[in-house]
């Protein structure tokens, strides 16, 4: 099959590509270039000119892009994209419904609520990891040291609209204030079901009038929508701040993260680590790799968890519904419940080595078998051939 990847900087495009042409198929890569989440203007007669050169049978592309779907649907293409970033305003475009998509989300809540919809290009495929690149990797000479608990991820202070939080917080009156401070208070104590979105609508006017957030033209996504995405990021990083202050009151955290200057006692922050290069080096000679997800994902397996597992480390996350379709917990990976249980097993599995390498090659075995980059291509390309 002749595949056009419509690429652009997304986590784990190299392993899509090779996992594409290991499968034996033919590959075409088409370049997006991208502005402000979306690409430019000029992509439509680009992308036009090399279907009529090229002819390929699919476009594929990471993530969703409404652009591609309009093109391929009037030059009678299929065009898959899977979606790794979420939430991924794009899913909320009006031509979602192209009969020309087939569009895999990670997250089964989530599509779900596309079934319920009516929508029936949207499918449910959950994430992958590149385990022959990962396994291949055994030169743990660029790191220093191994370590006991590991943490790779954001406090979300790098993007400027995270801290559009603080500027509305700082001119709501009481009431709005108070409401939004418990509401992100009340979530933090809930796992297994995000309720910001539903209960946004008694302060979301207040909200739009202090600081109005733009809808794309073709987009159904509301308000409450958009909130709940910047607020899930900042209940998110309250919830990672605390769980490792928590867990650096008893042990040593080393910490990777974009955020360079961020410092706390007993946490060693160690900056940004290369995706390809780096980051399964610090999963494979950590005790304990943490993973604590984005409050915006529903039920998903982070991609994140599959690199760990997919690495050979031992993960220990926090619960997400998804995981139970695919793996056992206590043999494959294990989850906490709450910070109670976070730093309970935290102890007992810093000191119970050989179960713990034990939970780690069950793991990294399980998605070695079922969960690679190549399974998830043929799972893909033999559904469009039914």
């Amino acid at each position: 099959m002749k595949v056009l990847f419509a690429e652009w900087s997304s986590i784990g495009k190299n392993d899509l590509k090779a996992a594409f042409i290991a499968e034996g198929h033919s590959l075409v890569c088409f370049p997006l270039i991208i502005h402000d989440g979306l690409p430019v203007l000029e992509t439509a007669d680009r992308l036009c000119a090399i279907l009529n050169k090229e002819v390929p049978d699919i476009v594929f592309s990471v993530d969703y892009f409404p652009v591609i779907s309009e093109v391929c649907q009037k030059e009678d293409i299929r065009y898959i994209s899977w979606i790794y970033d979420s939430p991924c305003r794009e899913l909320c475009s009006v031509t979602i419904v192209n009969p020309c998509n087939t569009v895999y989300i990670f997250d089964k809540t989530l599509y779900r609520e596309f079934c319920h919809a009516g929508i029936t290009t949207v499918r449910y495929m959950p994430m992958a990891a590149n385990v022959e690149r990962l396994d291949s990797m055994t030169d743990h000479s660029k790191l220093l040291e191994s370590y006991d608990i590991s943490f790779v991820g954001s406090f979300y202070v790098e993007d400027p609209q995270d801290t559009y939080i603080d500027q509305v917080m700082s001119v709501l009156s009481g009431y709005e204030k108070g409401y939004l401070s418990g509401l992100m208070n009340a979530q933090l104590k809930i796992q297994g079901y995000n309720f910001v979105e539903e209960l946004l609508p008694p302060v979301i006017d207040e909200l739009w009038k202090i600081l109005p957030v733009q809808i794309r033209p073709d987009s159904i996504e509301t308000r409450e929508y958009l909130y709940a995405h910047i607020l899930n990021r900042r209940i998110t990083a309250l919830e990672r701040l605390d769980l490792l202050e928590a867990i650096a009151d008893r042990h040593l955290v080393d910490l990777f993260t974009w955020g360079k200057d961020f410092s706390m006692n007993y946490v060693c922050n160690h900056g940004p680590v290369d995706y390809y290069t780096e980051m399964p080096l610090v999963f494979k000679t950590s005790r304990i790799n943490l993973n604590i997800s984005l409050r915006g994902i529903r039920s998903g397996i982070p991609l994140r968890a599959m690199d760990i597992m997919g690495s050979g480390g031992f993960l220990l996350s926090n619960f997400q519904s998804d995981f139970l379709d695919y793996f056992v917990p206590g043999e494959d990976f294990v989850f906490f419940e709450n910070k109670e249980d976070l730093l309970q097993k935290v102890d007992y599995y810093l000191i119970h080595e050989d179960e713990r390498n034990a939970i780690a090659k069950n793991g990294h075995d399980k998605v070695a078998g079922s969960h690679t980059y190549r399974h998830r291509v043929r799972e893909m390309l033999a559904q469009q051939e039914k």
